[in-house]
């Protein structure tokens, strides 16, 4: 299916690794002009050179979405690059799953505020930066990446901030669809990227099974009896970037392998 990326103008945030380097992958492999960034300088730097691949133009744009000054700086510096911006997927925050959520009498005021101000705000900074632009030209997609934390308990900071991205979501939506940009919002769940070798080599550690085992139990809570790859679900994130899913807007769209023992409709 030609997806018509081809020449498009995309901002990848949290792009410096994990499932935001596998969608900016995804997008060059298009032909989509791609800005990753992050806040470490160098690793971006390293991630950018790691997919352009000689011909693609890709841009390596340091930027903290925790400060507004400094994400309006970057969509300037891409608007002034490329005069536009069709894509924006958000994808800047600290994953879920890096160690094991604190119970209720450890969880501090600002490790929440902080993940609130990283993930949230952060996707609604970028967003309000995007959309005057979008907006302008008559159209553009917006991809949120959320998690299937927003579905389950067991980390009261991971679900809340994940049930606001997905009502962020729907009110932008609601917003720009009028003027042709499309906002999801996309829930994956554990991720194989290169994290999840050191984090089952920690639980390893810390049960006495072997990472093998480790593994086979991270799999378990998937229909797929697996983990899903960063590259998978780059492959729906870039689907949903594209005038081909034009008729998907507001909505959620689980990317997990399976939520497990859980119906929604």
């Amino acid at each position: 299916m030609e997806l018509h990326l081809n020449g498009a103008r995309a901002i990848v945030t949290g792009g410096s690794r994990g499932i935001g380097l596998a969608v900016a992958r995804g997008l060059v492999a298009e032909g989509a002009r791609v800005a990753l960034t992050a806040r470490d300088e160098q690793r971006l730097e390293v991630a950018a050179e790691s997919i352009r691949d000689g011909e693609a133009d890709v841009l390596a744009i340091p930027a903290d979405t925790t400060d507004d000054t400094s994400v309006r700086a970057m969509v300037d510096k891409v608007q002034a690059a490329w005069g536009g911006v069709d894509v924006l997927v958000n994808a800047a925050a600290q994953p879920s799953f890096a160690a094991a959520p604190p119970a209720l009498a450890d969880l501090t005021d600002d490790a929440v505020l902080t993940d609130f101000d990283t993930k949230v705000m952060g996707y609604l900074r970028c967003a309000r930066a995007v959309a005057p632009h979008m907006i302008a030209q008559g159209g553009g997609r917006i991809v949120n990446i959320s998690g299937l934390n927003t579905r389950r308990t067991g980390s009261i900071s991971g679900t809340v901030r994940n049930v606001a991205v997905a009502a962020l979501t729907a009110n932008l939506a609601d917003e720009l669809g009028p003027h042709g940009v499309g906002v999801t919002v996309v829930h994956p769940g554990m991720v194989d990227t290169e994290r999840t070798p050191k984090l089952v080599a920690d639980r390893a550690a810390s049960t006495g099974l072997t990472e093998e085992e480790v593994r086979a139990g991270l799999g378990a809570t998937t229909s797929l009896r697996r983990l899903v790859t960063a590259a998978e679900v780059a492959d729906v994130i870039v689907f949903l970037c594209s005038p081909r899913a034009v008729g998907v807007t507001g909505d959620a769209v689980g990317v997990g392998g399976g939520n497990r023992g859980a119906v929604h409709y």
